[in-house]
């Protein structure tokens, strides 16, 4: 798989942004990207020690929704105390090039919640439990962020090494940012699990509207097909990839 991740290198490093369709042909270098590492990941799921780290970091996640179902954000916690707690742990203190990105992921997903709630413009948000929307917003955004940043690493290490381009030019954050966003759809959503399981019961209800109900439950029970999924492990189907 090395020549596969050299072609995708050789792509990025011939990218300019004054080209024609310039955002079009870095989107697809990005998409480019995804499916070399699908297809690593395909031939060797131990590949990078990427898919244990993240069921792993998947796991404690679920505990800390447990968590925030109880007590959001907020209270007697400030923004920076909150988010270095959440990445903590979420993140765990693994050493790897996968450890760095699940807890750059977990600081990522922290902070798009925050941004969230304070786009709500609601000083009380926060200070309680989450409602369960945002707790699935947050376990998704993780997921899909894990891919994100692993590949901003993977991406800024190659270019660095073997086609440096000058800073106005570089090109990490914009790939990074359309991984996400086109990740975030493999990821299984444990509010959309809880309504299914409960056939809109009370439970399911509760676990989507407010309290936590099954959903850090049902959160940790997705994690191997979240994981699967953003990996390129399971198709869309449910399927294990061949």
């Amino acid at each position: 798989m090395a020549g596969e991740w050299s072609r995708a290198t050789g792509r990025l490093g011939a990218w300019r942004p004054d080209q024609a369709d310039a955002d079009q042909v870095l989107d697809d270098i990005a998409a480019d990207h995804v499916r070399v590492l699908h297809r690593t990941l395909r031939a060797d799921p131990s590949a990078f020690g990427l898919h244990e780290a993240v069921c792993t970091a998947g796991e404690r996640l679920a505990s800390a929704l447990g968590a925030l179902s109880e007590a959001g954000p907020g209270g007697a916690d400030s923004t920076d105390t909150f988010l270095a707690r959440f990445t903590g742990e979420v993140g765990g203190d693994g050493g790897t090039l996968a450890d760095a990105a699940v807890r750059r992921a977990a600081a990522s997903a922290a902070q798009r919640l925050l941004d969230h709630l304070e786009a709500d413009d609601d000083s009380t948000a926060g200070l309680s439990g989450l409602a369960g929307d945002l707790l699935c917003l947050l376990y998704r955004w993780f997921f899909a962020d894990v891919v994100a940043e692993f590949l901003r690493a993977v991406v800024a290490e190659q270019v660095r090494l073997a086609v440096p381009l000058p800073p106005a030019l570089d090109p990490e954050d914009r790939i990074p940012e359309w991984i996400a966003g086109h990740v975030l759809r493999l990821v299984p959503s444990p509010c959309e699990e809880a309504a299914y399981l409960s056939a809109g019961s009370y439970t399911a209800e509760a676990g989507v509207d407010g309290s936590a109900g099954p959903l850090p439950e049902i959160a940790r029970t997705l994690v191997p097909r979240s994981a699967g999924r953003v990996l390129g492990l399971i198709t869309d189907d449910g399927e294990e990839a061949a």
